[in-house]
């Protein structure tokens, strides 16, 4: 199934959350915070301005992101847990 989001609105998979804390000690699924950083999968056309005129969107496909701690809806595709949320909620893109 493909998704393609609409307006400024994008679609992002989670990077998975770290097994084990700086000191080495394993941590279970139910004590992992949510990460904030994701992966950009598609995103939409742009938001539509007052004019007409469409505004460009700010990331694209295959960057990554670091996120608010609420942003988005959580949704499943395939069985596969992504996010869908507004590019505002986007706080920046990692670069290497």
């Amino acid at each position: 199934m493909k998704v393609r989001p609409l307006g400024d609105k994008v679609l992002v998979s989670r990077v998975e959350a770290e097994n084990k804390t700086a000191g080495g000690i394993v941590l279970p699924d139910t004590a992992k915070e949510k990460p904030q950083k994701g992966k950009v999968i598609s995103v939409g056309e742009g938001k539509t301005l007052d004019d007409g005129t469409k505004q460009q969107m700010q990331v694209k496909k295959g960057d990554v992101v670091l996120f608010t701690s609420y942003a988005g809806t959580e949704i499943k595709i395939d069985g596969k847990e992504y996010l869908i949320m507004s590019e505002p909620d986007i706080m920046a893109v990692i670069e290497d």
